[in-house]
């Protein structure tokens, strides 16, 4: 299984977009995205992050729930990438990047069209999309709603 977690709620940008924090908001949501993967028996393996501090704090906060150490994976920083090759021999994986490169990944191995939004969570096995949770479904999962 691959699980594709999208950074949480973040500072508007107007500086170094690299360098931008997550709000409390995003924080939360942080937090909610892996007591919920950890409620639903997710086995993560892995995480791999983006290095942008709004994806890299994602994955360390998600990851607490979760016993696992975010990697940095400079696939993830921005633009096309393929969540196969970062997974192979991972076992289940969780990548915590950036839109629209998770959408366009969704659709790349699933033919779906999708819009993952910030804190939101795709799951898919293959080239099959098992799950498309938002923040308030991750939340309702985690017992945080």
């Amino acid at each position: 299984m691959i699980y594709l977690l999208r950074h949480g709620d973040a500072e508007e940008g107007g500086g170094d977009d690299t360098a931008r924090r997550l709000t409390p908001k995003g924080e939360r949501q942080a937090r909610a995205a892996g007591k919920a993967l950890a409620a639903m028996g997710a086995e993560i393996e892995a995480c791999l992050t983006s290095p942008k501090v709004r994806a890299a704090d994602t994955a360390g906060l998600a990851c607490e729930a979760l016993a696992v150490e975010p990697e940095t994976a400079n696939e993830l920083r921005g633009g096309p990438f393929d969540s196969l090759s970062l997974a192979a021999g991972r076992g289940d994986v969780l990548l915590v990047g950036h839109e629209p490169d998770f959408s366009n990944e969704v659709a790349r191995l699933t033919g779906g069209r999708v819009k993952l939004r910030k804190g939101g969570l795709a799951i898919l096995e293959g080239s099959k999309l098992k799950a498309l949770l938002r923040p308030g479904e991750l939340a309702a999962l985690a017992g945080e709603d």
